[in-house]
């Protein structure tokens, strides 16, 4: 699976290197992402995802049933 939050949709973007002298040279950010098991109880099962830091405090605010539903209609995340 590629660098992808499964919750924001967050991926990596590209830049530039800016040196001293204002050469400017292509790099990339990645997102700061995590492989992380989260227990789903109304299924009562575990569930893997690779999210990012911003993609975990959405868990904890909004709760892992409806992160994963607005997940699933935005279209990061398949079938899970």
């Amino acid at each position: 699976m590629s660098r992808i939050c499964q919750i924001t949709g967050k991926k990596m973007i590209v830049g530039n290197n800016v040196s001293h002298s204002k050469r400017r040279t292509k790099r990339t950010f990645k997102p700061n992402l995590f492989d992380k098991k989260f227990y789903l109880p109304e299924e009562n099962r575990w569930v893997k995802l690779k999210v990012s830091a911003k993609g975990i405090r959405i868990i904890n605010k909004v709760g892992l049933k409806k992160a994963l539903a607005d997940a699933r209609e935005k279209g990061f995340v398949k079938n899970v």
